[in-house]
Parts: structure tokens; C-alpha cells; sequence
């Protein structure tokens, strides 16, 4: 969580939310990290449709 310090001033709040919920679902998930096994470990806020839109985003 400390490297998204560094690039927070250059992300909208909402996008930096979202990252940070992907990132700690991502690093406490066993087994195929899929849009759904996702959306299963993130907490409120990170449905399978924000994955998806996150994951569009350039």
C-alpha cells in the first residue's frame, strides 16, 4: 500500500479507491484470480461491474 502513495496525487480518488480494493483482494485470494474470484474478496464496493469498469479504464 505504500507504492500507491506515490502515484495518489496522480489518480481521481474514486480510481484510487477502487485499486486499492482490487490490490488487497488480489493479495489475499488463493487460486485463480479471475474478474469473479475478484469481485467474491473485495469487501463492499468492488462488484463484479467495477472490476469491469475499472479494468476498461485506461
Amino acid at each position: 500500500m505504500a507504492i500507491l502513495n506515490t502515484v495518489s496525487p496522480h489518480l481521481k480518488a474514486c480510481t484510487l479507491k477502487q485499486m486499492t480494493l482490487l490490490i488487497e483482494a488480489m493479495l489475499s485470494m488463493t487460486g485463480r484470480v479471475t474478474m469473479l474470484s475478484l469481485s467474491r474478496w473485495t469487501e463492499k464496493g468492488g462488484s463484479y461491474r467495477t472490476v469491469q469498469r475499472f479494468l476498461k479504464k485506461k
